[in-house]
C-alpha cells in the first residue's frame, strides 16, 4: 500500500507574522512548524504503516527551507520526502497551490492521499478537496477516525455533535483533523536516518498537466486587499477608587458597553 501525506510548513504564530509589501506572508523571515492537522494526518499514515507495512511519502510545496518539515516527518517514520519548490510558484492561493500539488502527485503511485483539514496560516480547508477534484478521486473530509478495509477506506467524518461513517474505494483523499490522534515524537535514530536520506526536489518542469496561467501569484484568483499583524491594544484607563466606588464604576462601564 502506498500513502502520500501532504504537509505544510506554516508560521509559528507565537513568534509573530511578517508580511511582504504585496500582502503575502514573508515565510523566509518567520519561525515555522509543521501544520498541526497535517501532523495528525502523518501520524494516521504511520499507524497504517505500522499495522500493514505501507510505504509513506511526504510531499510539501514551499521555499527550499521547507525541507526541514520533510526531515521532521521522515524522522517520525515517513519513508520518502518530496519538496516542490520554484520561484514561479510563490504567492499561490488555494487554487494555485492545489493545482501545483496535483501536478506533482501525478508523478506518484498512490492508494491513499492524506492532507490536513486546513492550515493555521490560511484556515480555508480548501486545498485538500481541491486536490481531489483536480485528480478526479473521491474525498472524505474532517476525518476523526480512519480504518483500512481491503481496497477501501472507512472514515468517521466529524459533523457537529455526531459523525458520518463513510466508505470509499481507493484511490481517494482524506483530510484529517488535529483531534484524529496524538502524533508521535521523532526518535534519535529516526533523526539520523532522516538526514541520511535524500530529499527529492521538483520544480515547475516536473509538474504534469498544469498550465502556467494557474500557478503562483499570477495564477491566483484570490487577491489580498489588506493584511496586518495582531491589533495592538491600547494602554487602557487606570482609575484609583475605594472598593464601593470601584464596583459602581465597573457596573457603569459594563452598562455603557451593553454587557449588562
Amino acid at each position: 500500500m502506498k500513502i502520500v501525506v501532504c504537509i505544510k510548513q506554516v508560521p509559528d504564530t507565537k513568534g509573530g507574522v511578517v508580511f511582504n509589501p504585496d500582502g503575502t506572508l514573508n515565510r523566509g523571515a518567520m519561525l515555522t512548524i509543521m501544520n498541526p492537522d497535517d501532523k495528525a494526518g502523518l501520524e494516521a499514515a504511520l499507524r497504517i504503516k505500522d499495522e500493514m507495512g505501507a510505504e509513506v511519502t511526504v510531499l510539501t510545496m514551499g521555499l527550499p527551507k521547507a525541507e526541514e518539515v520533510l526531515r521532521e516527518a521522515m524522522a517520525m517514520g515517513a519513508d520518502n520526502g518530496i519538496l516542490v519548490t520554484d520561484r514561479v510558484l510563490g504567492g499561490a492561493d488555494t487554487w494555485a497551490t492545489s493545482t501545483t500539488i496535483a501536478g506533482a502527485l501525478r508523478n506518484i503511485d498512490y492508494d491513499l492521499i492524506i492532507t490536513g483539514r486546513q492550515a493555521i496560516d490560511g484556515d480555508t480547508a480548501q486545498v485538500g478537496p481541491q486536490i481531489s477534484e483536480h485528480l478526479g478521486i473521491p474525498v472524505i473530509s474532517y476525518a476523526q477516525n480512519i480504518q483500512i478495509d481491503g481496497d477501501s477506506v472507512i472514515v468517521e467524518r466529524q459533523y457537529e455533535d455526531r459523525y458520518h461513517k463513510v466508505k470509499a474505494k481507493m484511490p481517494c483523499l482524506i483530510t484529517a483533523l488535529s483531534e484524529l490522534n496524538e502524533p508521535r515524537y521523532m526518535t534519535p535514530g529516526g533523526i539520523m536516518d532522516a538526514y541520511a536520506k535524500e530529499i527529492t526536489v521538483w520544480g515547475r518542469a516536473d509538474l504534469k498537466d498544469v498550465d502556467d496561467s494557474n500557478l503562483g501569484l499570477k495564477g491566483s484568483p484570490t487577491k489580498i486587499a489588506k493584511a496586518s499583524d495582531k491589533v495592538r491594544k491600547g494602554a487602557g484607563e487606570v482609575v484609583t477608587l475605594d472598593p464601593s466606588e470601584a464596583a459602581a464604576y465597573i457596573v457603569d462601564k459594563l452598562k455603557e458597553k451593553h454587557v449588562i
